[in-house]
């Protein structure tokens, strides 16, 4: 079965920046995978990398078996266009540190604008869709709450519910709860928690040890661009091999 992700030799350049670094990863359908460490490592490059936010410099990333980004034409690599790469990342959700939520929407329209733009679908179904979205999050009764009126949590699990509203085959979240109060990073854990229980194949970039330790299939020790060690929660954060992944957990454990 094709893995739901593979990334080969990537590299990604920021002008004179070397940002990546040769990245070499898999994720195989189901698994979640989160990558940890320090700022400034490469993480967010990197799931911006899987779903063409940001355009590799060498390399390739594949998405359930599909070069993303990219056509490879006799033996020579075209960059797609615009739409093309725009329906490739319609099947990829993605939510940020930021909530990015339209301010003058109500929950439920923010649920309800891209399935209606993008897939098209009807007012009805989009509505329908979108609570059933809402109440998975826990927030069915917040649907006509305007963004001012909710909670950082709850704008969060908003944004989420609007990335899964596009029927999604795989979630990337961008530091997720790193924005928020730490009294409400719990709400948005646990609807991450329920969403990995359900299935849903999952990248995230957290300093959340502990929802790592938890709910991680696989834990990825990114360091100055390169992955320095790879493996189950038990082996990478309890048991690390490498000097530089030791001294990390010494330091936030």
């Amino acid at each position: 079965m094709t893995a739901m992700i593979e990334a080969k030799g990537v590299h990604k350049l920021f002008g004179e920046l070397h940002v990546l670094k040769g990245i070499d990863f898999t994720v195989e359908r189901g698994e979640v995978a989160v990558l940890l460490g320090p700022s400034g490592s490469g993480k967010s490059t990197l799931i911006r990398c899987i779903n063409e936010l940001e355009q590799i410099s060498a390399g390739r990333m594949y998405v359930d078996g599909e070069l993303m980004g990219l056509r490879e034409k006799n033996g020579r690599l075209h960059r797609l266009s615009d739409k093309e790469i725009a329906h490739q990342r319609s099947r990829v959700g993605m939510v940020f540190q930021r909530f990015n939520l339209f301010p003058h929407m109500t929950a439920l329209a923010n649920v309800m604008e891209a399935p209606r733009q993008v897939l098209r679908m009807s007012k009805g179904e989009a509505e329908r869709d979108a609570r059933e979205q809402l109440e998975r999050v826990g927030l069915a009764d917040r649907a006509d709450h305007y963004p001012s009126q909710l909670s950082g949590g709850q704008q969060q699990r908003v944004a989420i519910a609007r990335a899964l509203a596009m029927k999604p085959e795989l979630m990337l979240f961008d530091e997720p709860t790193s924005a928020l109060d730490p009294e409400l990073v719990g709400e948005v854990l646990t609807v991450m928690q329920d969403l990995a229980a359900s299935g849903m194949t999952m990248v995230v970039v957290t300093h959340e040890v502990g929802f790592a330790r938890e709910v991680a299939d696989q834990v990825v020790f990114m360091d100055d661009g390169v992955i320095v060690e790879s493996g189950p929660p038990a082996a990478v954060i309890d048991n690390p091999q490498n000097p530089r992944t030791k001294d990390f957990f010494a330091k936030v454990l």
